[in-house]
């Protein structure tokens, strides 16, 4: 790095009475204070005494030469004259130098220092210029080199290039001037020479300015750059923002702020001298930085003070010499103990889920990860179980969110106080949670904790003198046997859960190679249901109703059939839910509508047909408009198609689905409830004036002749109906038997293999002709 010369350091660092410090750059104002000109006067200040002393000296030896030819009075008050005012104005350029400097110094305009240098020239010169012709030969040559000589004195005015140019300007002018009166007395060659040397040290004085400046300036920069970077670092360690450090090649240190010392509870002389690593309890990943010997940063480690335990991040970077020499350490720190504190409060509220505390699915992931991980390791199974709540959106929206949440967090103490410290529990969202076990190695543990867990949860909950009850369904699995990764060990875990809700709630599945094989077939199969319309494989075939009185054809249901080029066929019953829960159904109900209405238009009145609609459909405000559409396309009166719902369709919404049974019913088409009096809550449905039928599901009317309560129960719905003004449909009539009872119970229509299975729409027209004929013979 390079090292300002002391004289010109001393300059750069002087400062002002008031303690003001020269901060100086190359920035400077005409006649106003700036860093440079300060620099310069405090130059033109040390240097005042050489410049006044080579004008004194002068001067007495010109006096000297002069003596016999100038009178003695005018010799005399010429070397005081000329003593006293180079005395004065070398006092005045000291006093200068510290009055006309930095931001508070009075203004001394360039022009007050050329002229101060131009007075004393002009002074110099007065008395040896108009007395040059009054000496001899010799006398004149040696009174000319005198004055070229003082002209070299203009060294001392190089800080000021302004200057150096006025007096050297003068001098050359006066010597030239006393050389054209003496030009017959001193010979060409002396002439010559002293011209020359005149000529020389213009030259040669002038370069030294302009060099002197650069340096001068240059230090200037250099100085002013220093000190902002010690104010900046002064004001760092006082307005607390970190503290300093510095340290040897052998990691020695050799300076410490005093904030740091504070937080170590130590003097700076106990501390310096001392290994650093070893003083900040040792850091490995200090010790490793400082070996490498290249630039850190945010390099964080934990200190035991006094305090108690607190954090600090420092950076460095190596100081190395102009030779290339490694001389150790510099560097900031900062305590950063709060904003560490910060961070994990953050962290906790971003893992955490609010309503019940636990971890939430962002951080089960984490745990799930770090247990695979162990588990991958150590050769001891870790497992995930996924749980879900059975029968909890009732309780929302009977008993509304509060008494919910409240439910939730009883469900969150009930699993934590189950699991223990053999697992973490966790809330994945809704009514959703999961634990991770670390140790799953005894599957029988893990089976006893979700037989435990099951019975826990269907325990009921007293919410403010309200009981309620739900249950929890399980799916688990254990990793890394059943997933290596995170990602597929949750899929694994909710396949279970799959399968357990599916196998009737409240139960316990564990992942299986079979579950993974049924998964994969139902993924295919899904693949199969996309091109399965447009590859025209969905037919249609019906099912006649007939008239319990009269035992005539009334109509017609529509029933969904697929038959698949490799599978053959595949039961609605397999296919539909798949169709359900990966959004087909709409797609798959509009051929339905769209297929069934366009049969029924080739049948005369009054042959209906009725179909099944989905309740992923129904709730569709688009359903009445794709029913209109059909019905006006193919010219079929409204009252010739019946729509059959069941109560599931109230499960997902009652309002938009009443919304849309209304507007259907308001088209005239028929609304009938299907599977009546398996659901949960099936008379609240029939207050809602929707309804113009009800179907009896087939295992009443199977069992009717072997249990007499089901004969009580379809005569309550029968009556049921009838004070709605509804019809009644009864399926599953298989035997006369069957049919005979039905009739005599009070059903309107039947539905069964009776009367003839699911028929293509070839077999159902011929049925529709052949009726006709008999209604034309008769």
């Amino acid at each position: 790095m390079y090292e300002a010369p002391d004289r010109y350091k001393r300059m750069i660092s002087a400062r002002l009475p008031d303690g003001e410090s020269l901060g100086v750059t190359s920035r400077e104002t005409d006649g106003g204070s700036s860093p440079l000109r300060d620099a310069q006067l405090i130059a033109r200040g040390q240097f005042a005494p050489f410049f006044a002393a080579a004008n004194s000296i002068a001067a007495v030896l010109m006096a000297m030469l002069l003596y016999g030819h100038v009178p003695a009075s005018y010799l005399g008050g010429w070397v005081v004259a000329v003593g006293s005012v180079n005395l004065i104005t070398m006092q005045f350029a000291r006093t200068q130098a510290v009055t006309h400097v930095g931001r508070s110094g009075r203004k001394l305009p360039r022009l007050a220092m050329v002229g101060d240098i131009v007075m004393r020239a002009l002074l110099w010169l007065s008395l040896p210029v108009l007395s040059f012709s009054m000496l001899g030969a010799q006398s004149q040559m040696v009174a000319a080199t005198l004055i070229a000589g003082l002209g070299i004195a203009a060294l001392g005015l190089v800080v000021v290039p302004t200057c150096v140019t006025a007096w050297m300007a003068i001098f050359t002018a006066g010597l030239s001037y006393s050389l054209l009166v003496g030009r017959h007395s001193i010979p060409l060659d002396n002439m010559m020479a002293i011209l020359f040397t005149l000529g020389v040290a213009t030259v040669g004085v002038l370069t030294v300015a302009r060099w002197a400046f650069g340096q001068l300036k240059t230090n200037a920069d250099f100085g002013s750059q220093s000190e902002s970077a010690s104010l900046l670092l002064q004001e760092y360690e006082q307005r607390g923002v970190g503290w300093l450090w510095q340290v040897d090649g052998e990691n020695r240190i050799t300076y410490i702020s005093s904030r740091m010392t504070a937080l170590l509870g130590r003097p700076a002389s106990a501390l310096l001298g001392h290994s650093m690593p070893s003083l900040l309890g040792g850091h490995a990943e200090l010790g490793r930085v400082l070996l490498e010997k290249q630039p850190f940063s945010n390099l964080e480690m934990e200190l035991q003070t006094a305090r108690g335990p607190r954090w600090i991040s420092i950076a460095g970077d190596p100081i190395v010499d102009t030779a290339g020499r490694f001389e150790g350490f510099r560097g900031v720190g900062s305590d950063i103990t709060e904003i560490r504190h910060t961070q994990e409060r953050l962290t906790h509220l971003a893992n955490m889920d609010v309503l019940s505390g636990l971890p939430n699915r962002g951080r089960v992931r984490q745990l799930l990860g770090e247990a695979l991980r162990m588990a991958t390791a150590g050769n001891v199974p870790c497992a995930i179980m996924f749980l879900d709540l059975d029968g909890f959106k009732p309780v929302n929206d009977t008993f509304g969110h509060p008494k919910g949440d409240a439910v939730l967090q009883a469900v969150a103490k009930r699993l934590c106080d189950q699991v223990g410290p053999d697992g973490h529990v966790g809330r994945m969202g809704g009514d959703e949670f999961a634990i991770v076990i670390t140790d799953a190695q005894s599957r029988k543990k893990i089976e006893q904790m979700a037989d435990g867990i099951i019975g826990a949860i269907k325990e009921p909950y007293m919410i403010d003198q309200t009981e309620i009850r739900i249950g929890v369904s399980i799916g688990c699995a254990f990793g890394p046997i059943d997933g290596a990764t995170v990602d597929d060990l949750i899929l694994k875990a909710d396949l279970a859960l799959y399968e357990a809700k599916g196998a009737g709630r409240g139960i316990a599945k564990y992942f299986s190679s079979e579950l993974q094989t049924e998964q994969d077939d139902r993924v295919r199969l899904e693949n199969d249901l996309r091109g399965a319309i447009a590859a025209k494989q969905f037919h249609l075939v019906y099912q006649p109703l007939v008239n319990a009185k009269t035992q005539k054809l009334v109509g017609f249901e529509a029933l969904i059939r697929w038959n698949h080029p490799q599978r053959g066929f595949v039961p609605p019953n397999v296919f539909i839910p798949v169709a359900e829960e990966s959004g087909l159904m709409p797609v798959i109900g509009e051929w339905v509508i769209e297929e069934a209405v366009r049969s029924a238009a080739t049948w005369p009145e009054p042959i209906t047909v009725a179909l099944n609609v989905s309740p992923k459909q129904i709730i569709l405000p688009s359903l009445p408009n794709v029913v209109s559409q059909a019905l006006g396309r193919y010219k079929l009166p409204a009252n010739r198609l019946e729509l059959e719902v069941t109560e599931g369709v109230f499960l997902g919404g009652e309002s938009a689905t009443l919304d849309v049974l209304k507007r259907l019913r308001a088209l005239g088409v028929g609304i009938a409830l299907d599977d009546f009096g398996t659901g949960y809550s099936s008379i609240g449905y029939l207050n809602k004036a929707v309804f113009h039928k009800l179907k009896i599901d087939g295992s009443f009317v199977r069992e009717a002749g072997s249990r007499q309560e089901n004969v009580a129960i379809i005569q309550s719905i029968v009556q049921l109906a009838k004070s709605f003004r509804m019809s009644v449909t009864a399926e599953g009539v298989e035997t006369a038997e069957d049919f005979e009872r039905m009739r005599d119970l009070g059903c309107d229509t039947i539905q069964g293999y009776l009367f003839g299975r699911p028929l293509s729409y070839e077999r159902a027209n011929q049925m529709v002709l052949g009726l006709g004929a008999k209604r034309m013979a008769g």
